[in-house]
């Protein structure tokens, strides 16, 4: 194998393509999580019908916090990786002047949604669950459309989520504190195909 396949992409080389790359019509989402670039499918109309379902709730739950779509964040122990979650919760305000790839610091959530795409099983249900654990992240909820689950990820010990929640949807489950908010799952079922 050669060396070239060996190398993973540094964040400052990673953040200027990412900036290229939305000059572009149509451009991708880019993400580097464990050094690997990939790409963020682009959200198809049930997928953000689910975000500002979950946003509606969040913000009856807590008028002063807020779930933010697409936010980059610094991810990873050292923060040298980059995710656009599909959204952030956070209070309100919370990424004014951070700019594209913001301080996970004030993150209480963050939310995924699985795309109809080939890596999605690496990307959601691997490495992204360990990436948000190793960041701190207290919540990782997976809205998974390929199972018609919903999994609540707690309890970030810095290398795992210790507490993991799965229910089918129709079921409710409680998004853990400091989220603190009740989940009724039945609104999924006509989001997905």
């Amino acid at each position: 194998m050669s060396k070239g396949r060996d190398r993973v992409l540094t964040q400052d080389v990673f953040e200027e393509l990412a900036r290229y790359a939305l000059r572009i019509e149509e451009a991708p989402r880019l993400e580097s999580v464990y050094g690997k670039l990939g790409v963020k499918a682009s959200a198809d109309g049930n997928l953000g019908r689910i975000i500002a379902w979950l946003t509606r709730l969040c913000t009856q739950a807590d008028p002063d916090r807020w779930l933010y779509a697409n936010q980059g964040l610094r991810i990873e122990a050292d923060r040298k990786g980059n995710a656009r979650p599909d959204g952030s919760f956070a209070r309100s305000g919370a990424f004014a002047g951070q700019g594209e790839w913001a301080s996970p610091d004030d993150v209480l959530m963050v939310v995924e949604v699985t795309s109809y795409d080939e890596d999605t099983d690496r990307r959601d249900r691997v490495e992204k669950p360990r990436a948000y654990a190793e960041t701190g992240i207290p919540v990782y909820l997976l809205i998974d459309r390929d199972s018609c689950e919903v999994k609540v990820h707690s309890q970030p010990d810095g290398v795992r989520y210790e507490h993991v929640v799965t229910v089918p949807y129709g079921k409710t489950v409680t998004l853990p504190d400091p989220v603190g908010i009740e989940l009724d799952t039945e609104p999924l079922k006509n989001w997905t195909r």
